[in-house]
């Protein structure tokens, strides 16, 4: 490789900006790789260790790469439209019924067409599949205690499981014993738990805007009303929002994603997620945390959970292996706080114990080591794929669309012009074989009938790359269509038109 030209007028770091530049122009650097590390290219170019760095740092102040700790520098996405925070003028929400189940149980059923990419379901673990590890340690289960991997067990779970996640919450600090953990079946049960604790039929429960559709799904089935609150793309739930909802409500709980939101990856600092439990039991408001993501961050730490603020014990915890191990396993749990007894009562009569075969397999999961190490696995290869996906997404489709950037999780948010319905060409997408979510049903009034979510929890390859091309295609179509009604419609201002979404 040519080495850079010494006596050049040139700075010698703005010739190595000027390489990765070349590198990604010509396809051998895509968003999402890794930079070569500033030894090897210091060794390559024949240049100090700090001429280098000083080229990858204006290349992160530019925007053009991101640095990871202890880990390098990695290609940005530099052509995605980031989106940015709404205004702080945001309208005050009230209590709604859920609506929607329709486009949800549409979304639902996409998952399992044949010979469809489906980008409308969040399933992280598809960019590092575990299963030949899970298979190989359950086989072990079943012929040291296959009598009892196959039988009922008890109503609170697998003691050894709740052990090593006990030991897993008291390294952040959280002081949890085993006994005070429920293992359920999935985070949903954990949260429909959760929900019966605090609350009743027709009470008011906080949520965040946009919610994940299972959880407006859920409090719909229970009889509640979700009352949305401002969501920032950064910060999570909005404080001053939140003060003001808890002025103007009567709050039963909240229910909030502070460590990765779903479905805009936004996620709140430790200080902050601390101000936000405080300012609930200032109100005795309980907080039920769907905490699902929070192994899935790209930040250089671990989010601390919002239980280890908790002075009250009003914070419920919602977990679960789903997205980080085995979706099909349905074993989660919850850290229920005071309502440890309630919990315990609602999981008997609920659904009695969870499989014991699938507990015992995680058990060992964690016991090897192997779990942590396939959570470093994942989380490189989402934080790959989320800028691959973004980089798509700047290409094909209109300059207009704005895309979220995650600070963990496996999906982007993104934003089309005002006039775009994306539920209104969600079937079309279908019959070309690509599956997405429509943003209005993440949230129960209606919201966000302009965005769509799509996953980069995918294995990528050429059908990913086609899949993106092909959405990007529908949204230009819809959006042309959109403008030519427009138009026609302001010619004939006094004629009745149907009403642009």
């Amino acid at each position: 490789m040519k080495l850079l030209d010494k006596s050049s007028s040139a700075y010698l770091y703005q010739q190595v900006i000027d390489f990765i530049k070349h590198q990604q122009k010509i396809g051998a650097l895509q968003p999402g790789d890794k930079l070569p590390s500033l030894r090897k290219l210091s060794r390559q170019f024949e240049i100090s260790v700090p001429t280098v760095k000083q080229a990858y740092i204006e290349l992160e102040r530019q925007g053009r790469v991101s640095a990871r700790p202890q880990s390098g520098y990695y290609l940005q996405a530099a052509q995605a439209r980031t989106l940015k925070p709404r205004p702080a003028k945001w309208s005050q929400c009230k209590p709604a019924e859920v609506k929607g189940r329709s486009m949800i149980e549409q979304v639902h059923a996409a998952v399992h067409l044949p010979n469809t990419v489906a980008l409308g379901i969040s399933n992280p673990i598809q960019a590092h599949p575990p299963d030949k590890t899970l298979a190989r340690l359950m086989r072990s289960v079943l012929s040291k205690v296959s009598e009892k991997a196959v039988s009922y067990g008890p109503v609170t779970g697998d003691a050894k499981l709740r052990m090593q996640l006990a030991f897993r919450y008291q390294d952040q600090g959280v002081d949890i014993h085993p006994d005070d953990i429920v293992i359920t079946n999935g985070a949903q049960e954990a949260l429909s738990i959760a929900l019966q604790c605090v609350a009743q039929r027709g009470d008011i429960i906080a949520i965040e805007s946009p919610c994940f559709f299972g959880i407006i799904e859920l409090i719909e089935t229970l009889g509640m009303k979700a009352l949305e609150v401002y969501t920032c793309t950064e910060d999570g739930v909005g404080f001053d929002e939140l003060s003001q909802a808890i002025g103007q409500h009567k709050i039963a709980a909240c229910l909030f994603s502070t460590a990765i939101n779903n479905p805009l990856g936004s996620m709140k600092s430790d200080e902050q997620r601390q101000a936000m439990v405080m300012l609930l039991e200032q109100h005795n408001i309980p907080l039920i945390e769907d905490d699902v993501y929070s192994e899935i961050y790209f930040t250089d730490k671990k989010p601390k959970p919002a239980q280890l603020y908790s002075e009250k014990g009003l914070v419920m915890t919602c977990s679960s292996f789903s997205k980080t191990a085995a979706p099909g396993y349905r074993i989660g749990w919850l850290l229920p706080g005071k309502f440890e007894e309630q919990a315990k009562r609602i999981k008997r009569a609920q659904s009695c114990s969870t499989s014991m075969l699938q507990q015992l397999t995680l058990n060992e999961y964690l016991l090897s080591g192997d779990y942590d190490r396939h959570l470093c696995v994942l989380r490189k290869n989402l934080a790959y794929n989320c800028e691959r996906m973004r980089a798509s997404i700047a290409e094909h489709f209109p300059k207009e669309v704005c895309i979220s950037k995650p600070q963990g999780g496996s999906v982007l948010w993104l934003r089309c012009q005002s006039h775009v319905n994306t539920g209104e060409f969600f079937q079309q997408a279908l019959d070309q074989g690509v599956s997405f979510a429509p943003g209005a049903i993440f949230s129960p009034s209606g919201k966000y009938q302009n965005y769509m979510r799509v996953s980069f929890g995918v294995q990528w390859g050429e059908e990913v790359e086609t899949a993106i091309k092909t959405l990007g295609a529908l949204v230009f179509e819809f959006t042309s269509q959109q403008k030519i009604l427009l138009a026609t419609q302001q010619k004939q201002p006094h004629s009745k038109t149907a009403k642009l979404v």
